[in-house]
């Protein structure tokens, strides 16, 4: 798991933590803020995975 991995879990951590609590009070603010982060792990782990294959791809290339 390489550092993009870390950084998008992170993020949809927080944002399914700042969901829930919104759900709690009624904050709509607060929900929307936990989508964003949430989306912005999709993006993170998105990366993670092009950086994955770009590495298996250098790595065949070198057999």
């Amino acid at each position: 798991m390489d550092r993009e991995h870390v950084k998008g879990a992170a993020d949809k951590a927080k944002g399914a933590i700042k969901e829930g609590a919104a759900k709690l009070t009624g904050d709509k603010d607060l929900q929307a803020e936990g989508k964003m982060d949430k989306a912005k792990g999709a993006a993170h782990n998105a990366a993670g995975d092009v950086k994955d294959a770009a590495r298996d791809a250098a790595d065949a290339l070198k057999k």
